[in-house]
């Protein structure tokens, strides 16, 4: 008998992706798609969510047909996506409502403040671990109501449903006989609340959402019904749930309290895995379901750089050094060693742990001997210096994690530098360990599908099948890291108070 595969739906921000992995978490076949973004106006950011089910579709097809085994073979599909990123559609008919408004969107911007200039975000937080910010997906739906004519009245009688883009493709995927979504994504709504694990009626009052309209929260490994038969070939049962950064969490096996993990894009996200305890973050740091299982939470701090990867770009787009990201880290090979060039990427303000918006980029540190070579390696350390700041932040807000010792486990585009990778290392004091192999959020989605299959029998199993990795140790001294992070400090400090 042939050995069971389990095929992950990794749906993100700019494409549409379908891996085939065996039960060994080794790849077998893959395909994707683009997805279109459209920007309507200043701030806003949509999605065709129709062209997102039909290339989830397409895809999954795609990536069975190229790894030539049967479908048959398939056990399980596990589906993973964009975060935070909203559709409102018709019961009877499917038909989404309003373009899909996706989780970069700006456009509840007044909704957030008028909240935040009440005194609600306190509350807010205890109850969902988020910030008023119209990121999260509640004020989106909000908006919809509001602004499509005839929505909340329709939502009041029933006849619409809502959910971020797990659940509008588990309705589409399983013909609207399912209406579910994960732990994981339901916590970065601004209507669930963790600790108690259910959606919160103060907070659907606050946002003026009802709770009715909302999918059912499952496990992220737990049965969500299965794929319409014409779809794929024959009808697949859809086992396992997660958000982006989740899966990812789980794909680099970071299931237990103390472990954690960095996706390096164009931004990046660091979460760290606190086990049970959902900490109250005094660093403006957002507390989130890691996953749940048996009905049981995990929870994890998280932070977010906005600049990460997109500091190498600017590099080769506004200042001409060629080349992509191999270009910029030749140039900075070039480096002159103690430069004390330090660039503080706040392109569009400053994420976590600063959270301020109106924080821009800057240079500091620039002698007559300074140039192109040393401002490059001053981006790659711009990432590595950020993520100590969430590192700090995270030791502060959760010391037990950090009892025995942590390690860093990284992935994402800038994680296949191995020069980054040390710098890591050396600018945090952390270990720091690559993944070989990359496509860990949707390893994530099938590992949990894979428990929720029965192809695992736990999450320790499924963990085994997280990537090998290359370890990085800090060799850099004490005194020299020190030194580093203060001149970066005293950069973020003047940045802040320009």
């Amino acid at each position: 008998m042939a050995e069971p595969l389990i095929l992950a739906l990794d749906e993100g921000t700019t494409s549409t992706r379908a891996i085939l992995f065996d039960a060994a978490g080794r790849e077998v076949a893959e395909a994707g798609r683009p997805i279109r973004q459209s920007y309507p106006r200043d701030g806003w950011v949509e999605h065709d969510a129709e062209e997102i089910f039909e290339a989830s579709v397409a895809v999954m097809r795609e990536a069975v047909a190229r790894s030539g085994r049967d479908i048959d073979e398939v056990a399980a599909i596990g589906l993973t996506n964009q975060r935070e990123t909203v559709v409102v559609w018709e019961r009877a008919t499917g038909r989404p409502i309003h373009p899909a408004i996706v989780w970069q969107d700006r456009r509840t911007t007044e909704i957030c403040e008028r909240l935040r200039e009440a005194g609600r975000e306190p509350q807010v937080t205890e109850v969902t671990g988020l910030l008023l910010d119209p990121y999260f997906s509640g004020t989106k739906f909000a908006w919809l109501l509001d602004r499509v004519e005839g929505a909340r009245g329709r939502a009041a009688e029933g006849e619409l449903l809502a959910g971020t883009i797990d659940s509008w493709l588990i309705w589409k995927l399983t013909g609207g006989r399912v209406h579910a979504t994960d732990a994981t994504n339901a916590s970065r709504t601004l209507l669930f609340d963790i600790r108690e694990q259910a959606w919160s009626e103060p907070m659907g009052e606050l946002l003026d959402v009802p709770l009715a309209i909302l999918p059912q929260v499952l496990d992220c490994a737990d049965d969500y019904g299965e794929t319409l038969p014409e779809l794929l070939g024959r009808a697949i049962p859809i086992r396992g749930v997660a958000g982006d950064q989740q899966a990812a969490l789980m794909g680099q096996g970071c299931i237990g309290s103390g472990e954690m993990k960095a996706t390096y894009g164009t931004g990046c996200f660091l979460l760290l895995n606190t086990g049970e305890k959902a900490p109250r973050s005094d660093a403006r740091l957002l507390t989130t379901v890691a996953a749940r299982i048996g009905g049981r939470a995990s929870y994890a701090l998280e932070g977010a750089i906005f600049v990460a990867g997109a500091a190498i770009q600017w590099m080769n787009e506004e200042l001409g050094v060629p080349g992509g990201a191999e270009g910029v880290e030749a140039l900075a090979a070039q480096a002159r060693a103690d430069h004390g060039v330090v660039l503080v990427p706040a392109f569009t303000g400053l994420g976590a742990p600063w959270w301020d918006p109106q924080a821009r980029g800057a240079i500091f540190g620039l002698t007559r001997d300074a140039g192109l070579a040393e401002i490059a390696q001053a981006c790659f350390d711009a990432s590595a210096l950020q993520t100590r700041d969430l590192i700090e932040a995270m030791r502060a807000d959760a010391p037990e994690a950090f009892q025995g010792g942590v390690e860093l486990r990284i992935d994402g585009g800038m994680s296949r530098s191995e020069r980054f990778a040390q710098r890591l290392a050396d600018l945090t004091g952390v270990g720091v360990a690559r993944a070989a192999y990359l496509e860990t959020t949707a390893l994530g989605a099938a590992l949990f599908a894979g428990v929720g299959a029965g192809l695992y029998p736990d999450l320790q199993a499924a963990a085994a099948a997280r990537p090998d990795t290359e370890l990085h140790a800090p060799k850099l001294g004490v005194h020299q890291r020190e030194a580093a992070y203060a001149r970066w400090l005293d950069a973020v400090a003047r940045v802040r108070a320009a």
